[in-house]
């Protein structure tokens, strides 16, 4: 077991199939919005990039409590979920949360779901894993949202448009996307949050830390005209 109040960020590559050679399991303790959370990370070349819990993720954790974001009672979807530890944060504090993924990674996030159960049950809801794939099954998903949740997905170009596709109908009735991601160059990072998702949504920058090179974008659906 590794204990960690966070962790590095390792490079993220732009050929992921070669991320792992190796399968092999890591648990990480991490101590987030007073709470403990055990997060099993499967390392293998089938999860590749959905396998270890990134920055953005914990960034994103550490601004929902700096700003005193409101997630009891919320009902919150988080996509391209991971780990989970994001979603499984929030249950935690009380909301009511729906994880994301695709079909492979759905074992892992029903893992860390199990592995976190609190002491005295679910504040509200044991989390739901549900496959999602962005701008081909999002309209089997409702649009009643408050908030939408997503850490350091923004990594592959050819689905920018199919994520925002996707983020349009989940915010459709006002939910409230916050989206954490490392700006890489290589993956055109800053074009997703300048021209592609503005093309919809009022997007702004709530938080940049310079040395992680990490930004978290809050954004809201633009009324269609």
């Amino acid at each position: 077991m590794i204990y960690a109040e966070d962790e590095d960020d390792d490079p993220f590559p732009v050929d992921e199939d070669c991320l792992f050679t190796e399968t092999f399991s890591q648990e990480v303790a991490y101590t987030l919005m007073g709470e403990e959370l055990r997060i099993k990370q499967l390392f293998g070349g089938n999860l590749g990039v959905a396998a270890p819990v990134w920055e953005a993720a914990l960034h994103l954790c550490r601004y929902l409590e700096d700003q005193s974001v409101e997630l009891r009672g919320r009902r919150i979807i988080e996509l391209g979920a991971g780990t989970g530890v994001v979603g499984i944060l929030a249950a935690r504090l009380g909301a009511e949360v729906t994880l994301t993924d695709l079909p492979l990674v759905l074992p892992q996030l029903q893992g860390n779901v199990s592995a976190n159960i609190p002491p005295n049950g679910w504040l509200s809801a044991r989390p739901v894993v549900l496959p999602l794939c962005w701008g081909e099954d999002h309209l089997t998903f409702p649009s009643d949202w408050d908030l939408v949740l997503c850490a350091d997905i923004v990594y592959l170009p050819e689905t920018y448009p199919l994520l925002v596709e996707t983020l349009a109908h989940l915010c459709k009735n006002g939910a409230v996307a916050y989206l954490s991601s490392k700006m890489r160059r290589e993956h055109q990072t800053q074009s997703f949050y300048e021209e592609q998702l503005p093309s919809r949504f009022n997007v702004e920058l709530v938080r940049r830390d310079d040395y992680q090179n990490n930004n978290i974008y809050r954004a809201s659906k633009r009324a269609e005209e």
